[in-house]
C-alpha cells in the first residue's frame, strides 16, 4: 500500500486526488493547503485529513511513503529537498524546476539520498500521442521530416496570479509548451538548436504566445506554437514523413487521422481515423510511477529527460531575449533566464 502525501489543492492536486481514489493500493494519507476550506473539498471523499503546512503534516503523519509535490514551479526545489532528506519517494508536477540550476541540484540530491523521483510530464501519457509515437517507430510514415504542435487555453489563474510572474513560472514556454519539447525529444531524439519568438516583454495583461522551432541532430525541424490567449483548450499536432502525414486536432469530432501520400495524390488510398480508448491519462502516468516503485525500474519519464525539457525551454527563452538561434550546449545556456 502506498501512503501518499498531496501537496497543493489546485487543479492539479484534485486531479491527482481523484485518480488516486480509483486505485485500490493508495491511501491518501494528508492534503496539504494553505486554504483548508478549498483542501477539504476534495479530502473529505477519501476521509483523508488536511494541513495547513508541511510542518504539521509530518508531525502528524505516521507512515508516509510517497509525497506528490503539485505546487507552483518556485516551489518544487524547496519540498523535493525536503523530502528527499528524510527518505521519502516524490512525485514532483512539471517542470522540474524554473532553472536547470534548480533542477540539476534537485536530481543530483535524490541520488545522494536513494530516492526515488518522479516528473509529470503527462503527455507521454495520453494515448493520441502514445500512438502517434508507436505509428512513427513503426515506420508508417516513413522517415519523419517535419512536425508541427500547438497547445493553447486561456490565461491560466492560480495562487497570487504566480502564473502571471515571469520570474515564478517562466511564462508559457517554461510551463506549457514544456509539454511538447518532451514529446517531442522522446519522439526524435535531442534537439541541435533553437529559435523562437514571443510576447514575452511586451507587457500585455494576462496573454502570451510562443512560436518556437526546433531542429533536431535527427535532422527533423519541429514547429512548437503556444497559446495563452485561447477560448477554451486545444491541442493539435502535424506529422509528415517520407510517405505519409500523421494528424491530430483534439477540437476535431475525428480528432486523429492518418494520411498515406497516395490518398493525398488521389491515388488510391483513405483517410483512417484512430479511436484510441480514452482512460484518464493522469490516472496512467501516476499509476506507472507507482508501479515504478514497486518494482524498481525506471519510468518512461526519467527526472533527466525532465531536465532536458527544461533545457529546452531555457534555450526558447534565451532566444526569444536574444532575438538569435541557441545551439544547444548547457555550458552556453544561463541557468537562469
Amino acid at each position: 500500500m502506498h501512503h501518499v502525501l498531496i501537496l497543493g489543492a489546485g487543479t492539479m492536486g484534485s486531479v491527482h486526488v481523484a485518480a488516486y481514489a480509483e486505485m485500490d493500493n493508495v491511501q491518501v494519507v494528508g492534503i496539504v493547503d494553505h486554504d483548508p476550506e478549498k483542501a477539504g473539498q476534495i479530502a473529505s471523499p477519501l476521509g483523508a485529513p488536511v494541513f495547513s503546512s508541511v510542518d504539521d503534516a509530518l508531525v502528524s503523519l505516521d507512515h508516509l511513503t510517497v509525497v506528490d509535490i503539485c505546487l507552483p514551479t518556485f516551489l518544487h526545489k524547496e519540498n523535493v529537498l525536503r523530502f528527499a532528506e528524510i527518505g521519502i519517494d516524490i512525485i514532483c508536477e512539471k517542470p522540474i524546476a524554473r532553472n536547470l540550476e534548480d533542477a540539476r541540484e534537485i536530481i543530483d540530491f535524490c541520488k545522494e539520498k536513494n530516492v526515488k523521483l518522479f516528473v509529470g510530464h503527462v503527455v507521454r501519457f495520453f494515448p493520441e500521442y502514445e500512438l502517434a509515437k508507436q505509428r512513427i517507430d513503426e515506420g508508417a510514415i516513413g522517415k519523419p521530416a517535419v512536425a508541427r504542435t500547438f497547445r493553447g487555453g486561456i490565461f491560466p489563474k492560480g495562487w497570487n496570479d504566480w502564473y502571471a510572474d515571469f520570474n515564478h513560472s517562466g511564462g508559457l514556454v517554461l510551463d506549457m509548451i514544456i509539454h511538447d519539447f518532451d514529446y517531442l525529444r522522446w519522439m526524435f531524439g535531442e534537439v541541435e538548436r533553437v529559435y523562437a519568438k514571443s510576447l514575452l516583454g511586451r507587457n500585455f495583461l494576462q496573454v502570451d504566445y510562443a512560436l518556437v522551432t526546433l531542429r533536431f541532430k535527427s535532422g527533423v525541424i519541429a514547429h512548437v506554437e503556444g497559446s495563452w490567449a485561447h477560448e477554451g483548450f486545444t491541442t493539435k499536432y502535424e506529422i509528415a514523413g517520407k510517405t505519409g502525414i500523421i494528424d491530430y486536432d483534439s477540437s476535431k469530432e475525428t480528432p486523429l487521422l492518418m494520411k498515406s501520400k497516395k490518398a493525398a495524390n488521389g491515388i488510391g488510398g483513405v483517410a483512417v481515423p484512430e479511436s484510441p480508448l480514452i482512460k484518464n491519462p493522469y490516472y496512467l502516468e501516476l499509476e506507472h510511477f507507482l508501479s515504478c516503485i514497486e518494482r524498481k525500474v525506471e519510468p518512461k519519464v526519467t527526472a533527466e529527460d525532465a531536465y532536458k525539457a527544461v533545457e529546452i525551454a531555457v534555450a526558447a527563452l534565451e532566444s526569444i531575449q536574444s532575438g538569435k538561434p541557441v545551439t544547444m550546449n548547457s555550458e552556453k545556456i544561463h541557468p537562469q533566464v
